[in-house]
């Protein structure tokens, strides 16, 4: 009678799994992703990463710990948190978030220091067909700058994006020149004031930003500051910062992050 459960558990067991959709996500021209929204799928790919800055956006969740096994323990993943006006230019302040890992839809850089290679990720996963759009308003122009995550091959036109290999700066540039466009698991970035404005690239590091909490005391009112040094706000509550535009500000001489 025991061997007959056995079986029965082990027969089932195997029904399960059989039953489990697959999806063979590419890379490159992309996977229909409204199949599998919402469920929990055997998920194989292969992406390209190149040594140097690589945009990234996979419609599954990675933990810190897989990040590190795929693209080794010194690897750097970073989320665009702010933007502001420097000179001519727009800086895009990005923010350290590995600790947290890659959430599905949201899109990142990552900074890889092995040799450029295709990296395979095999791991049940529940996907996310819904991609992330985070967007920021430069507070001097009001240009609005949107970052997305590529879920199926995308025209360059107007776009940015980081386009070559070895980019050690994360260099976001014009794509128009692009033939290919955008693939699929990478990040674009758009500008509502068209695409002649020169990016720059800002790396901050987690242990940089502090708590709204720990720089103010109750009641107190402070001036804020940007990045660059520019005044944003003058004498203004912790409560009243909590609602400003997300983006990285200075109050005190320290960096705060508003989310």
């Amino acid at each position: 009678m025991k061997h007959f459960y056995l079986f029965v558990a082990m027969f089932l067991a195997s029904v399960g799994a059989a039953a489990q959709p697959r999806l063979a996500l590419s890379t490159y021209k992309g996977s229909d992703l409204k199949n599998y929204d919402g469920q929990e799928c055997a998920v194989t790919t292969s992406r390209l990463i190149c040594t140097g800055w690589n945009t990234i956006a996979f419609p599954f969740d990675l933990s810190e710990q897989e990040i590190n096994e795929i693209f080794g323990s010194d690897c750097r993943l970073e989320q665009l948190v702010g933007v502001e006006s420097n000179g001519d230019c727009i800086r895009l302040n990005f923010q350290d978030c590995k600790e947290n890992g890659i959430q599905a839809g949201n899109p990142y850089i990552l900074h890889y220091t092995g040799k450029t290679m295709s990296k395979r990720i095999a791991k049940n996963a529940l996907i996310n067909g819904n991609y992330t759009t985070l967007q920021f308003t430069d507070q001097k122009t009001g240009t609005v700058v949107r970052m997305s995550g590529v879920k199926e091959q995308t025209e360059g036109n107007g776009l940015y994006g980081i386009l070559v290999r070895d980019n050690a700066e994360a260099a976001f540039t014009c794509a128009d020149i692009a033939t290919n466009g955008f693939y699929a698991t990478r990040c674009y970035i758009s500008l509502s004031s068209g695409n002649k404005t020169l990016l720059t690239t800002n790396h901050i590091a987690a242990s940089d930003v502090t708590k709204i909490e720990n720089v103010t005391t109750q009641g107190e009112l402070v001036d804020v500051y940007s990045v660059a040094g520019t005044l944003v706000s003058k004498r203004v509550s912790a409560d009243k910062i909590k609602t400003m535009q997300p983006g990285i500000y200075v109050i005190k001489g320290r960096k705060i992050s508003v989310k």
